[in-house]
């Protein structure tokens, strides 16, 4: 059943049936319509005096002045471009309020593309978590002991604390039946990201690849901490080429990289579990890495990873 709007003499109705002790289920059937309505009409226009019709009527009609067909049909133009961008609702929704001035709820924005996916449109393909994930099991560790490693116990405490730029946290991906991979940088602080394809998930493959993403970065890159995967093995080497320190978090404890397997998690929205690396091209990754670095977050109070890396404004950014 479709939403709509209630009417006053309605709002009386609930009001004299709700004083005759009736629940919501009965109060829709009466005045017909869904239940979820009467619960909306409770929770949203009540006073602190309790429901009371020309109160809940007077709250409704005020909040209808931001109703979304009064929103410039330009701003929807805006809001479509940053969903194509892969910008999620609630970053859109964050970043207008924020720097735009401009109050259009996350649910507009959905209802949005939902009525474009209606309409035969493809905006509700730039939504992520497409499918329902499911939890990867194993108890086996195949991998080998890399030696000379420092352990996370002995990286500096201010890391854990983001305050400053230059910490890393280091993985990689990997597709189906394929030795290609993805190997996987984020620094804590902006959750600025960096991707690169590797022929071979191989120590010196992921040496060779780190060294080339953060060598541009010297004076934002003071520690990098990795998980156990032997293609990290090669760490000594890529410390003294980027002059950083290079810690391990312990083993089964990804919690301790949680920014990098969160970002994991979204590159997942451009290389989705099952797909074959060896087609990916190396202009789609450096698509999904200005995807990632170039919208905003809510961790970051609605900044982008760029921003926040390169300590821009959003006027610097737009220009």
């Amino acid at each position: 059943m479709s939403y709509n709007q209630l009417t006053q003499e309605q709002r009386y109705q609930i009001y004299a049936l709700l004083k005759m002790g009736h629940n919501q289920s009965e109060i829709a059937n009466v005045i017909c319509v869904h239940k979820s309505t009467v619960s909306r009409e409770w929770r949203r226009n009540r006073g602190q005096r309790g429901y009371r019709p020309k109160q809940a009527h007077h709250k409704a009609m005020s909040r209808r002045k931001w109703d979304r067909r009064r929103i410039q049909p330009q701003t929807w133009v805006w809001i479509e471009e940053k969903i194509r961008q892969d910008w999620s609702p609630e970053q859109i929704s964050l970043w207008m309020r924020k720097y735009e001035s401009v109050n259009v709820s996350h649910e507009w924005i959905y209802q949005y593309i939902y009525a474009d996916k209606s309409a035969g449109g493809d905006l509700h393909k730039h939504l992520r978590c497409q499918k329902k994930q499911r939890k990867r099991y194993g108890s086996n560790d195949r991998r080998g002991k890399i030696t000379n490693q420092v352990s996370i116990e002995q990286r500096p405490a201010i890391v854990e604390k983001r305050k400053r730029l230059g910490d890393w946290e280091a993985d990689t991906m990997i597709g189906k039946k394929s030795p290609y991979a993805l190997v996987t940088l984020v620094e804590r602080k902006s959750r600025f990201t960096l991707l690169k394809k590797i022929n071979r998930r191989t120590a010196a493959a992921a040496k060779e690849a780190m060294i080339q993403m953060l060598k541009p970065y010297p004076l934002r890159t003071l520690t990098i901490t990795c998980d156990n995967g032997s293609e990290f093995a090669d760490h000594q080497e890529i410390a003294e080429e980027l002059n950083t320190d290079v810690y391990f978090a312990h083993p089964y404890a990804s919690w301790e990289r949680a920014t990098n397997e969160n970002t994991n998690g979204l590159a997942r929205q451009y290389f989705p579990k099952g797909s074959d690396f060896s087609k990916i091209t190396d202009e789609k990754v450096q698509f999904a890495e200005n995807r990632l670095n170039s919208r905003p977050r809510k961790c970051l109070d609605i900044k982008t990873p760029e921003m926040v890396f390169f300590k821009l404004s959003a006027v610097a950014l737009e220009t």
